[in-house]
């Protein structure tokens, strides 16, 4: 399944495919349906596709497989009958070289088992058809992410008006075409906008909102349902405090999940305001750092006596932004949040172990109390340093001093800057993820998603920019080192 804090990629309208007039597709059997959709094209020579088929394709044949009595028996129904059932979405026929028109057995068993029939002229090859699939996949997409993009924008700020929460339920209504609803840690509906569904309806979104609300252990974040009539879905807000968003819509497009999401981070935050008061004693406690209080004096003010600092960085190629900053310190426990350049920074009360996060790279540090804040903030970036070299989710930081301890930071980063400046971001990288599995060149491909061949390439253009021996074990030991700064 797709990561949900990215849109799937919509499918394309069988319709779109035909109206290319470059293609010039023509549907010769089986329904005209407006709706009728396809996930990708596959072509297959196969007299029995059902094997390699995934469900939602275009199966693209030019009847090679077809023997030549096949017309006065079943052969037709039972190809048919068995792309039907693999979930194929629809079958395009070339005519020619193979054959000079579509077999009539094959139209009448098409119209028989309701399979979209498409007749793919002489003119147009199968790889044509194929990348306007793609193209057309492309452009949904592009217009799928400009729309959450949008929404994104339009729940941020109505966040920041007078009347956050209702503004907020408001866009998000708005953008699913449905009906959104905050109950609060009694069930009771706090909030809702949108157009109102039955009464059926209401019952179920109710009901599915006591599945996600916090019970314990393993309790689910979210969760849907779905009718012929109406999607349902229930996301938990905040971290613990028993706030649940729930929407109700006609329908649910791709991106829909993710703009409900941005909203529930949104109103974890406004919620847990609304529920602690947590929102003064942060600001009490700014205040009194700015007018010169001791950090152990203010830390009470922010809910505890020993801490612990969290790195975080994501895992995509993008700066994090502040919305998916604030996603992770709720998702951690903690609205003390700070995005700094590449890196998150989360303060969080000392309590139940840090857990990685989808889409995260995390650096823990010890527990310390306020007077050793900065301490854990320097540890917490090396065990982040740690967790990118030998691509672990999360790191903590170890009690016992390693052998980068005994280098000042700097000392350490000056060397790690003159050693490695001859190599660029992506033989930087290759050559920290191949000496982290040992140099392994099937490891680091897979770890990569590259031919083994590149990776040899460009370790071997490593070793003749840096001017060392990679067999070296030495020269291994002083390049980690130097890998392994921040």
């Amino acid at each position: 399944m797709p990561d949900p804090a990215v849109p799937p990629t919509p499918p394309v309208p069988l319709a779109a495919l035909l109206a290319r007039e470059d293609l010039g597709l023509r549907q010769i059997a089986g329904p005209a349906d407006p709706s009728a959709v396809v996930h990708w094209a596959h072509t297959s020579e196969m007299a029995d596709p059902y094997p390699y088929l995934l469900g939602g394709e275009l199966l693209l044949t030019a009847g090679v497989h077809i023997p030549e009595a096949a017309g006065s028996g079943t052969y037709f129904d039972d190809y048919v009958s068995r792309i039907v059932a693999a979930g194929g979405a629809a079958l395009g026929f070339g005519v020619a070289p193979v054959h000079d028109t579509v077999p009539r057995a094959l139209v009448a068993a098409c119209d028989s088992y309701e399979l979209p029939l498409i007749e793919v002229p002489p003119r147009t090859t199968f790889s044509a058809v194929a990348r306007a699939v793609w193209q057309l996949m492309a452009q949904a997409r592009h217009a799928e992410l400009r729309r959450v993009t949008e929404a994104q924008q339009s729940l941020a700020a109505a966040a920041s008006r007078p009347d956050p929460v209702p503004s907020v339920l408001r866009q998000l209504a708005q953008r699913v075409g449905g009906w959104a609803v905050l109950y609060g840690p009694d069930g009771v509906e706090v909030a809702a906008a949108g157009r109102q569904v039955g009464t059926a309806a209401r019952e179920a979104l109710t009901g599915l909102t006591e599945v996600v609300r916090p019970s314990g252990p393993g309790t689910p974040t979210s969760a849907s349902h779905a009718t012929a009539d109406v999607h349902l879905a229930a996301y938990s807000l905040g971290a613990g405090h028993g706030f649940v968003l729930g929407v109700a819509a006609p329908q649910r497009d791709p991106g829909d999940h993710t703009i409900a999401s941005v909203a529930a981070v949104l109103l974890s935050l406004l919620t847990g305001e609304h529920q602690s008061g947590s929102g003064a004693a942060r600001s009490s406690a700014l205040v009194r750092l700015l007018l010169g209080a001791p950090a152990q004096d203010v830390a009470p003010l922010l809910g505890g006596e020993q801490w612990v600092v969290v790195h975080a960085r994501p895992d995509t190629l993008t700066a994090p932004d502040p919305v998916a900053a604030s996603a992770l310190g709720a998702a951690l426990g903690s609205p003390l949040v700070d995005v700094a350049r590449e890196v998150v920074r989360v303060l969080l009360p000392a309590g139940p172990e840090p857990a990685p996060q989808p889409g995260w790279t995390l650096g823990v540090s010890a527990v310390a109390g306020p007077r050793e804040w900065a301490a854990a903030d320097v540890q917490a970036g090396r065990a982040l340093a740690r967790a990118r070299a030998t691509r672990a989710g999360l790191v903590r930081y170890g009690a016992r001093p390693a052998l980068a301890d005994l280098v000042p930071e700097a000392d350490a980063e000056a060397h790690a800057r003159a050693l490695l400046a001859p190599l660029a971001p992506a033989l930087t990288e290759t050559l920290r993820t191949w000496l982290s599995l040992h140099g392994s060149w099937d490891r680091t491909a897979v770890a990569l998603d590259v031919h083994r061949n590149t990776v040899r390439q460009r370790i071997a253009k490593c070793a003749a920019l840096l001017e060392r021996d990679l067999d070296d074990p030495d020269v291994r030991m002083e390049l980690w080192f130097a890998l392994r700064r921040p």
